[in-house]
């Protein structure tokens, strides 16, 4: 398939998208509830279908000001190797560019291999001087 037949539009994922590229991608599931209020703090996203699916997706999320994260970046398996990530992360990263203040922080946590897409848009490992840590909540503990 050519690249002409993908559509790129500045937009949030709906909740079944999301839900759905996450799932396929073999990204960590969450819930209706959960990707609902997630959704709701998008700074920016950007979704690529085709023929009117979506098969991509990517987020920036963020404070407004100081700390922002590149998240959800998700294509599927049966449009991979197409260079959808790539476009995914040039929008994000306009976005950045023409948007965020200068002084803004832009982190993610990249899975290996696709470190080396994030490497191109200028990302860099910050160990040793920092580490990626993570907590995920596993119960409501109410």
């Amino acid at each position: 398939m050519e690249q002409f037949e993908y559509c790129t539009a500045s937009r949030s994922p709906t909740v079944e998208e999301y839900l759905h590229l996450r799932s396929i991608a073999g990204l960590s599931a969450f819930s209706q509830d959960a990707a609902r209020l997630g959704l709701n703090g998008t700074v920016y996203s950007v979704v690529v279908t085709h023929q009117g699916v979506a098969v991509g997706m990517g987020r920036l999320i963020g404070d407004g000001g100081c700390f922002f994260q590149v998240v959800d970046i998700a294509v599927h398996p049966d449009h991979q190797g197409r260079g959808l990530g790539k476009i995914i992360m040039e929008a994000i990263m306009a976005y950045v560019s023409r948007e965020l203040p200068v002084s803004a922080y832009v982190s993610l946590i990249a899975d290996v291999p696709a470190n080396k897409l994030y490497e191109k848009f200028g990302f860099k490992e910050t160990a040793p001087r920092s580490l990626g840590m993570a907590y995920r909540v596993t119960s409501a503990g109410r």
